[in-house]
Order: C-alpha cells, then sequence, then structure tokens
C-alpha cells in the first residue's frame, strides 16, 4: 500500500511539472486559435509536436496543449516564422501546427 501511495504521489508531482521551455525566439511567436486567424500570412510549413500524454494516468489535457505550442514556438522561430496555428486536435500527445510569417519587417 505505501509503495502505491509513494508511485501516485510521483506521477502527480510530475504531471505538474512542466517539461518544455520556450527559447528566447520562441517567445517572440504568437499562437492563434485557427490558420484563419493567419489569413494575410505567409506559410513557410507545418510542425507536429509531440510530448508524453500518460504517466501512470493521463496528463492534463491543458498542460499538455500548452507545451505543444511551446515546442512549435521553438520550431517556428527556428524556421523563421513569427505565427503559429493549431491544425489538429491532441491525438496520443500529438498535434499539428501551421506555422506563419505575419508581420513584414520594415
Amino acid at each position: 500500500m505505501k509503495k502505491l501511495l509513494i508511485t501516485a504521489f510521483v506521477a502527480l508531482s510530475l504531471s505538474a511539472c512542466s517539461w518544455v521551455k520556450v527559447t528566447t525566439a520562441g517567445q517572440a511567436v504568437r499562437l492563434v486559435q485557427s490558420k484563419q486567424d493567419a489569413v494575410g500570412c505567409k506559410e513557410l510549413g507545418t510542425t507536429t509536436a509531440s510530448v508524453m500524454n500518460k504517466f501512470f494516468i493521463e496528463r492534463d489535457h491543458n498542460k499538455m496543449a500548452r507545451e505543444l505550442a511551446d515546442l512549435a514556438r521553438n520550431t517556428a522561430a527556428e524556421m523563421g516564422g513569427d505565427t503559429i496555428a493549431p491544425i489538429s486536435d491532441i491525438k496520443e500527445g500529438k498535434r499539428t501546427f501551421g506555422i506563419y510569417k505575419c508581420i513584414t519587417p520594415n
């Protein structure tokens, strides 16, 4: 019983941790709700981000969504993008995002 309680505590503690860090360049990338919000932007491509969706128990959906978006923001910055939009639902810890260049430097 004690071993089960310790395992449950560790699983819940880990599920509260965020493993994804946004890079400095990724911080400049904005997340829009859909690709319709990126109309008029140049589409640069797509990226599929993935995180662990289970660790003994199902992970919190909102936390996974934030982590997936953070990974996509990092990738978008590497590709020269400034905007991402989810183009799929989260399935088994994976989500695809469109990457766009919306802001034209002066």
